[in-house]
């Protein structure tokens, strides 16, 4: 997988989108074995529901961080040349508390 996965998923709105559809697809698989249909498509529905809340408290800013742009740098031996692009670096990342 290209890039890093530091943080994937460790946010509040991952947590609680998860696991309100995990309960959606337990409700809807129960009522699926005890073959009562309108049970089954109100687990779907708390499935649904969960996507949307999750999606809500991302917008909220209870989600991953959006990625900063790269900044463009230039060293001391490339400056001399013209022939020679800059160099694109990130920020280092803080430590997760």
């Amino acid at each position: 997988m290209a890039g890093s996965s530091h943080g994937h998923g460790h946010t509040p709105a991952a947590w609680t989108g998860s696991i309100i559809i995990f309960i959606g697809f337990c409700v809807s698989g129960a009522y699926m074995v005890m073959d009562n249909p309108l049970g089954f498509w109100g687990g779907l529905a708390i499935v649904a529901l969960g996507g949307v809340i999750g999606a809500i408290m991302s917008a909220m800013g209870l989600g991953q961080p959006k990625a900063k742009p790269l900044k463009m740098v230039q060293s001391a031996t490339t400056a001399t040349t013209a022939t020679a692009a800059p160099k694109a670096t990130r920020e280092p990342v803080a430590a997760e508390s």
